[in-house]
């Protein structure tokens, strides 16, 4: 059997950082002791501390972080990080938003205030956590509509500010510590806007399509640092910033019958494909924007006028003719 010494972390406080890996047959235990050998399959996250709950039970703690997490979209994703085992530090610009999430998921959680379009906020907060956290989900972000000749440079900047330079700024500061711990994941939120232009939403589009390029090179440049990045789209999500478009019945009704699925997106859809990305499933994915949109960004044909007697069952025959 595969066995692994794991420096743990205990009640007092004490930790250590040392991991050693042995082959062994069976189970050891040294109770009192910080350190706890234990049978582990291989592919296991040694670089990770453990804790012993209530039972004696070793239970690996990872860390994630998730911005924007103070509600929709992101306070969802934050509540599956939690049911799949990591402590979360939930941050978000709202302070109040970020503590009411934390509240509402548990211990798991540690909330802050932190302004990812301000590179010292972003540094305090990365600082202030107790290890390198496993997984970052880039999620904070903010919407400015208006037709480009009117949108006011302010608005622009403040898009481009907070999607793009604020995922640039935390994701490069979590990286360098994960680096160091010897890798980890990072996912950042794009959009199916960043795939496709929407009407009035310029600075929006702008700023994700940036995002998912920015996801390219950081995936380049951090792989041999063990840390894998990609990027995830979502589509008509019915949660967060999206609430006031479908509080209106015929919207969604329109929107739904749209979509190839025949339904909106949920915040849950969009975590779900987060968590795996940022697990060992996707262990050799980086790079890599995965649209979480029911195939719409895939359907634009299916909005073109067409002829009933081009789907009719059967050859269709195309004489073409020429002089030669």
């Amino acid at each position: 059997m595969f066995v692994s010494t794991l420096t743990t972390s205990r009640s007092d406080g004490q930790s250590g950082t040392s991991v050693r890996r042995v082959r062994e047959a069976g189970r050891a235990r040294r109770r009192g002791s910080s350190v706890v050998t234990v049978p582990t399959p291989f592919g296991f996250d040694l670089g990770r501390p453990a804790v012993l709950d209530d039972g004696g039970t070793v239970v690996t703690t990872k860390w994630a972080v998730v911005t924007g997490a103070g509600n929709g979209i992101g306070a969802v994703i934050a509540g599956h990080a939690v049911k799949e085992g990591y402590r979360v530090a939930v941050w978000d610009v709202d302070e109040d938003a970020a503590r009411a999430v934390a509240h509402d998921l548990g211990d798991a959680c540690v909330p802050a205030r932190v302004d990812v379009a301000d590179e010292g906020s972003v540094r305090a907060a990365v600082d202030a956590l107790p290890r390198a956290p496993a997984l970052l989900v880039n999620n904070a972000g903010v919407v400015r509509f208006g037709p480009l000749l009117d949108l006011p440079a302010a608005d622009w900047r403040h898009a481009v500010d907070v999607n793009l330079t604020g995922t640039f700024l935390v994701a490069r500061t979590v990286a360098a510590r994960m680096i160091a711990a010897g890798g980890g994941s990072i996912v950042n939120i794009a959009s199916v806007n960043g795939l496709a232009a929407a009407p009035n939403a310029g600075a929006y589009t702008a700023s994700k399509a940036g995002i998912i390029m920015l996801t390219e090179h950081m995936a380049l440049e951090w792989a041999p640092g063990g840390v894998r990045v990609n990027a995830v789209a979502p589509g008509l999500i019915d949660a967060g910033m999206s609430d006031a478009i479908y509080a209106d019945p015929e919207v969604r009704r329109l929107r739904s019958a749209r979509v190839p699925l025949h339904r909106l997106g949920s915040a849950a859809d969009v975590a779900d494909a987060v968590l795996f990305l940022g697990s060992d499933k996707a262990a050799y994915v980086t790079g890599q924007t995965l649209a979480v949109d029911g195939g719409i960004t895939k359907s634009a044909l299916n909005a073109m006028p067409r002829p009933r007697s081009v789907d009719a069952v059967g050859v269709q025959t195309t004489v073409v003719s020429s002089d030669d």
